[in-house]
């Protein structure tokens, strides 16, 4: 890797960082970024994962105050995540990537409506609503987002986003919160599983932890000071922009 080439790591570790922390699907600035200057696919999937760890630690810490008053429930939906995730690793190592192309970018586009539609939606059944944690509809759901966490996880944000809003009586600023520390834990799973059993480059992952470490930071900073409309149009246009680039 050249110094321009390690700059470019970096930079995309700083900005996957920050967008992690906003919203999710900072493996879009990174994943890319690595292919560009050479790395084999799945190399770049795992260092990439691994490298992004240390962002959602500091992602999480900007969002520690959003996060009180949310262990119960999220302790119930950690174990979700973890679960999920180690499937969706060993998917990654054992299936071709092909079988997730078109299942990916369907996720992404039912999320972004999910977000869109949730205050109506959520208002429509909150009659209905008897648990706090979302009933086993949100666990299945949130099962189902750490295995695609585990396996590639771009926009995994938006997908919990999608799920807790509508399954959750919250303000969109806590659900990020919680987003974070679920996405958090898919990722350090996957990152376990990945450091134990795959090919990993560790210059890659140095650079991106760094970068992503730092924009984890600023991300939750900015992010905490979104007003929930302009989070939601956020959440939606990344979505999008998701959905694009992996059909591109």
């Amino acid at each position: 890797m050249t110094a321009w080439e390690a700059a470019a790591v970096f930079a995309a570790g700083v900005g996957a960082g920050g967008i992690n922390a906003v919203v999710g699907s900072g493996s879009l600035i990174t994943f890319p970024t690595l292919l560009a200057v050479g790395y084999p696919p799945i190399v770049a999937n795992v260092s990439n994962n691994i490298g992004l760890v240390p962002g959602g630690v500091t992602g999480v810490l900007g969002y520690r105050a959003e996060l009180q008053g949310q262990r119960a429930r999220l302790t119930r939906l950690a174990l979700a995540s973890v679960l999920g995730s180690l499937v969706g690793g060993f998917l990654l190592l054992r299936l071709p990537a092909q079988a997730f192309d078109v299942i990916v970018p369907v996720l992404i586009a039912i999320a972004c409506v999910l977000v869109v539609i949730q205050p109506r939606v959520a208002g429509w059944i909150s009659h209905r609503r008897r648990s706090e944690h979302g009933g086993p509809w949100l666990w299945l759901g949130v099962f189902g987002a750490g295995m695609y966490g585990g396996y590639f996880g771009a926009a995994q944000g938006v997908v919990l986003i999608g799920l807790m809003g509508v399954f959750l009586d919250e303000e969109l600023q806590r659900l990020n919160a919680a987003k974070n520390l679920l996405s958090l834990l898919v990722n350090f799973t996957a990152a376990v599983l990945f450091v134990l059993i795959a090919e990993v480059d560790w210059t890659v992952v140095a650079l991106i932890a760094l970068g992503s470490a730092i924009g984890g930071f600023a991300g939750a900073r900015i992010g905490r000071r979104i007003p929930a409309p302009i989070l939601r149009g956020v959440i939606v246009v990344v979505g999008i922009t998701a959905i694009v680039k992996l059909l591109a």
